[in-house]
């Protein structure tokens, strides 16, 4: 196998596809590898971890068609550390040869007779919008957990509701909830859990916009972007009942401006070490936020607002607090609670298609 293709493009290829490759080699170490593959001028570059899956094709000049494993990290930082211009890569028998100007590498390739086989996607695709989808998800996914003793929670369930599509995260700590109307991918009462993993490398791939295609099998997802596809097996198992999560009515309700309150938070979270939580004491025109750290320092902040309902002082964790109120897209956000002790919901103003759900931090 023999090709040439321009630095910066091969690069950034062969990062992505390599965000999938595992660095567990203890069970099957080519998983560690990426595989290229090339036919006449189009280059395939694939990672997987056989959970998650990232395959890209490039148009590159291609002399002589082939197949090789490359250690996925090794091959990145060459050709990331090459002088700009072309990169040549050359396969013999027992070594790839990687040039560019009068810098030359050799690399001993993986066994490609023991990278896994992937079979094909699903025939039956649906086209959504990347702006709409993307922003979605980065709405959702930041609840989702990062814990794999708790599988289920590591999911953003997706869900057939009000002939739209809804999709839920939730890691028991909080809870985000976002719907695209008119969004037809699943059938009636359908559901699939994708692992927030698979949708953070998503979000990475949808930042040019256009169009995403979605796939679904019976075990995985494939989405679709321009020449790169992902592919992730779906998480087994029944998702929380989210539903009762959800207050039905909040009797104090503050309404303050998103970048105000997120710029304190933030300043808070300065004294708010080792998760400290962030009082907010609710008045009618007012909120003020408090921080204490013992053996550390304090710090204080007021800002303008409008309440509804009785005063009362309600305590959170500022990350999570923050992660709430940042993927709010309004001007405006409100924070409806019942006490101090139950959960809170913050909403933009205006926008009803996302919730975000947390539970306050019981405080002296």
């Amino acid at each position: 196998m023999k090709f040439r293709c321009e630095r910066d493009i091969l690069a950034e290829a062969l990062t992505t596809a390599g965000r999938a490759a595992t660095g567990r080699t203890g069970t099957l170490p080519v998983l560690s590898g990426l595989r290229l593959e090339l036919q006449g001028d189009r280059l395939a570059i694939t990672g997987t971890d056989l959970d998650l899956t990232i395959q890209l094709e490039l148009t590159v000049g291609g002399d002589i068609d082939g197949g090789v494993v490359l250690p996925a990290r090794l091959v990145s930082d060459i050709v990331r550390s090459l002088p700009s211009g072309r990169v040549e890569m050359t396969v013999g028998d027992d070594e790839v040869k990687i040039t560019a100007g009068r810098s030359q590498f050799s690399v001993r390739p993986l066994s490609l007779d023991d990278y896994p086989r992937l079979s094909a996607p699903a025939d039956n695709a649906v086209t959504l919008d990347a702006a709409i989808f993307g922003e979605a998800l980065r709405q959702v996914v930041r609840a989702a957990s990062t814990d794999e003793a708790r599988p289920i929670l590591t999911g953003v369930l997706l869900t057939a509701e009000n002939d739209g599509l809804r999709l839920v995260a939730t890691d028991s700590y909080r809870l985000a909830v976002r719907d695209l109307p008119g969004v037809s991918v699943l059938g009636a009462d359908q559901k699939v859990l994708v692992p927030g993993r698979a949708l953070n490398e998503l979000q990475r791939l949808l930042g040019a916009g256009g169009e995403v295609t979605l796939r679904l099998g019976e075990r995985d997802a494939t989405f679709e972007v321009g020449s790169t596809r992902l592919t992730t097996r779906l998480i087994e198992g029944e998702f929380p009942n989210y539903r009762q999560l959800i207050p039905a009515s909040h009797p104090n309700i503050l309404t303050v401006e998103r970048e105000a309150l997120l710029e304190a938070i933030r300043r808070m979270k300065i004294l708010a070490r080792d998760a400290t939580p962030v009082r907010m004491r609710i008045m009618a025109d007012r909120v003020e936020l408090t921080a204490i750290t013992q053996d550390v320092g304090n710090a204080t902040e007021e800002l303008d607002a409008t309440a509804e309902g009785t005063d009362l002082t309600v305590a959170f964790n500022p990350d999570y607090l923050a992660a709430g109120v940042e993927a709010v897209h309004s001007d405006q956000i409100t924070l409806s609670t019942i006490d101090g002790l139950k959960p809170a919901v913050v909403r933009g103003v205006g926008s009803d298609d996302y919730l975000y759900l947390l539970m306050p931090v019981r405080v002296p």
